[in-house]
């Protein structure tokens, strides 16, 4: 069993919102694999499915950001996870738009809700790193990420999720690297 967790902000206004890609993606992933209904647990929303041969749970916490960890910890816990079955998808600055990269483990590069995951469970999970750009400026960043995304982005926004999704059993099996390699491939053509 694995727990993936999208980290995004709860509320409609923030939908949108760069930060909330990793809503997006538990998201379509959910809708793709055609997960079950969204249950209130773990002071978030869960899904329960399968990816290929592998039951995957998905997590949104409704903690918002910065208090991310809460609900993963308590996941965790009920399920009796160790931190290699945990998967996190989130925004990424320092990545070029609609770029993902799978990293293991690591620092926090800033990120709320990733630093509140490490405090709560430690630095040595797996995170989908999903490219939103940076604004080229520190002063603009907050407003950058706290945007939403512009409508000339959406197609590509739609497209890359759709490929996470239709890439995600490369996950499930630990192959990161075929995972970015298909992905890649299939945000090429």
């Amino acid at each position: 069993m694995q727990l993936w967790v999208g980290l995004g902000n709860p509320g409609p206004q923030y939908a949108m919102h760069r930060h909330n890609v990793g809503f997006m993606t538990v998201d379509v992933i959910a809708e793709i694999h055609n997960f079950g209904s969204v249950q209130k647990k773990f002071a978030g929303w869960v899904q329960e499915g399968r990816i290929g041969n592998e039951k995957v749970i998905l997590l949104k916490p409704a903690t918002f950001m910065n208090e991310s960890g809460r609900a993963v910890s308590e996941a965790m816990r009920f399920y009796k996870l160790e931190p290699d079955a945990l998967t996190v998808f989130h925004d990424e600055l320092d990545l070029a738009p609609f770029k993902v990269k799978v990293k293991q483990g690591g620092g926090t590069a800033g990120h709320n809700g990733l630093r509140s995951i490490a405090q709560h469970l430690g630095p040595d999970f797996r995170r989908v790193r999903i490219g939103i750009g940076h604004p080229g400026h520190k002063d603009r960043v907050t407003s950058y990420v706290l945007g939403n995304y512009a409508k000339t982005e959406l197609d590509d926004l739609a497209d890359m999720l759709g490929g996470i999704a239709a890439e995600a059993d490369w996950l499930t099996k630990g192959d990161d690297a075929r995972f970015m390699s298909e992905l890649a491939l299939r945000l090429s053509s």
